[in-house]
């Protein structure tokens, strides 16, 4: 017996597939209420499994609570605030991308998915130095002035 094989698709076919899942995408969410529902599940999903996401957002939180706990004034809080949240931005993104690229290479080895995959950790390492960086900048001269006072 032999199996029918199938041609491969047409660039019209494509075209039609890619239109269908165009219109069904704008069906997946009916509402901005459904909208904000999934992008919490990707947050729920990220927090729970990857152990980095879990650290930053730990982090971000400790340096906010230091922040004001220190008495910084808004605008030094809301930058800190701002870079703590593109850390967390791109660690979403770097997770999206991470399952994105596993799901195309399935689970072969591919020297464009290992590159993909370390640009997009790479970007979230850039962005925790310089949030750390930051951080490091407005909080230390009051973190100092505070521990000198003490002793």
């Amino acid at each position: 017996m032999s199996q029918k094989v199938s041609p491969p698709p047409t660039q019209n076919h494509l075209f039609s597939l890619v239109n269908q899942e165009r219109e069904l995408s704008w069906r997946v969410a009916s509402s901005l209420l459904v909208s904000f529902k999934y992008a919490w599940a990707g947050i729920r999903y990220s927090f729970h499994t990857q152990r980095n996401f879990r650290i930053h957002v730990i982090v971000c939180m400790l340096a906010i609570a230091l922040s004001v706990i220190l008495h910084l004034q808004t605008v030094e809080i809301a930058i800190i605030g701002i870079t703590s949240g593109l850390v967390l931005a791109l660690e979403l993104l770097n997770t999206a991308i991470e399952s994105v690229v596993d799901l195309t290479v399935q689970q072969t080895y591919h020297e464009l998915a290992k590159i993909a995959k370390d640009c997009a950790a790479g970007a979230v390492l850039v962005s925790a130095l310089v949030a750390v960086f930051v951080a490091a900048v407005l909080l230390l001269p009051p973190l100092l002035v505070l521990i000198q006072s003490a002793v």
